[in-house]
Order: structure tokens, then C-alpha cells, then sequence
């Protein structure tokens, strides 16, 4: 069993029961999935691109990634319907539970400057998105094999009703957000 689902089932389940005075276990919020997204907006002209992005994904979440297609054609940019343009990778159970503790005990703390997460970034109803600026904090990423350095969207999808209760989730979790 993973240590963070572990840390949840033993700790944050009480901890969040008390001070949300919920009721019932039921209602404790809990993370449901975490999808990782990364777009390739210049995929259109060289499509080498999108299949970099699509492998630096695999290898950093440990799962295939489904490429992600344009909804509508934008002329301006080149942009037809059903272009592939990005890549995604829902995570749950298992999975979910390893990266997040990758993420929190190895990868955020290789950033440069890192004086924690913001706090703001809460969509108002308990899910939270956090952008990084390069895949070269992931340990798994080798330097000399990134085609080109791109960003990604990792966003937390919980089942908590408030932006409070999911920070205070993921604060259980060890998440470092700003003070």
C-alpha cells in the first residue's frame, strides 16, 4: 500500500473530520484523480513534436498518454478540427498515489527558487491546478534526450465542495503552499 493513501486513511481522515465537523467518513473529501496535460500548440507544422511530448509524459507519469485534438479550426493559427495539438494522462488509485509523492518529496523540491505553491490557483469548486515550466525537474527526464523544454498542467480533481477543504486536503498530503 502507498504511503500517502496510507497517511490519508490513518491521519487526514480525523484530522479534516474535526475541523470540518463532518458527520460521517463519507463526507470527507477525498483525491479522486490527478490529469497531467501538456500542449504542443507548434505540433501543427512538425508533428515530431507532439510524439516528444507524448513520450516525455509516458516516462514521467509511467502511464500512455492520449494525444489531445483540436475542438474547432482557428485560421489565425494554422489550427484545423481533430489536429492533434496536445497530450493528457488521467491518473488514479495506485498510479495517482505514486506521482503525487514523487512530486511532492522528489520533483518540487528541485525547482530553483522554490518558496512553495500558490495558493490561488483553486477553481472554486475543490480542484486545484498547478503549472510547471519545464519537464527537466522530473528525475526521470534526461537532459540530453529533451527534444524541446515544455511546460505542463497538473491539475487535482477532489471531491471536496470548497476551495478550504480541498486545500486542506492536499496540505495533508504534504503539498508546500506559500505561507
Amino acid at each position: 500500500m502507498n504511503r500517502l493513501k496510507e497517511k490519508y486513511e490513518k491521519t487526514i481522515v480525523s484530522d479534516l473530520m474535526s475541523k470540518h465537523n463532518y458527520k460521517n467518513v463519507m463526507e470527507v473529501p477525498k483525491l479522486e484523480k490527478i490529469v497531467v496535460n501538456i500542449g504542443c500548440g507548434d505540433a501543427t507544422t512538425n508533428s515530431k513534436l507532439l510524439e516528444a511530448a507524448m513520450k516525455d509524459l509516458e516516462v514521467i507519469t509511467g502511464q500512455k498518454p492520449v494525444a489531445t485534438k483540436a475542438k474547432k479550426s482557428i485560421a489565425g493559427f494554422k489550427l484545423r478540427t481533430g489536429q492533434a495539438i496536445g497530450c493528457k494522462v488521467t491518473l488514479r488509485g495506485e498510479n495517482m498515489y505514486n506521482f503525487l509523492d514523487k512530486l511532492i518529496s522528489i520533483t518540487l523540491p528541485r525547482v530553483r527558487d522554490f518558496r512553495g505553491i500558490s495558493n490561488k490557483a483553486f477553481d472554486g469548486r475543490g480542484n486545484y491546478t498547478l503549472g510547471l515550466t519545464e519537464q527537466l525537474i522530473f528525475p526521470e527526464i534526461e537532459y540530453d534526450d529533451v527534444v524541446k523544454v515544455r511546460g505542463m498542467d497538473i491539475v487535482f480533481v477532489t471531491s471536496a465542495k470548497t476551495d478550504a477543504e480541498a486545500q486542506d486536503l492536499l496540505k495533508g498530503f504534504g503539498m508546500p503552499f506559500k505561507k
